[in-house]
């Protein structure tokens, strides 16, 4: 599960990613406001607590943000 998940976020994030995706051209210079994108974070949290909790904090760290 846990490489499935990291697996879905690396093709979020070189396809489909407002930072560097395809959907660049909506959002020049980036969207993210943080210095490490939510999608990162996210990536490394559940590399680093596993992956409920991982997901928890990736959730609270996009909802920081609207």
């Amino acid at each position: 599960m846990k490489k499935l998940l990291i697996n879905i976020i690396k093709f979020y994030q070189l396809y489909l990613s407002f930072d560097k995706g395809i959907l660049v051209i909506f959002a020049p210079g980036g969207a993210c406001r943080n210095k490490i994108s939510c999608s990162e974070y996210t990536k490394q949290a559940i590399l680093k607590y596993g992956v409920v909790k991982g997901i928890k904090l990736g959730i609270k760290r996009i909802w920081s943000c609207r």
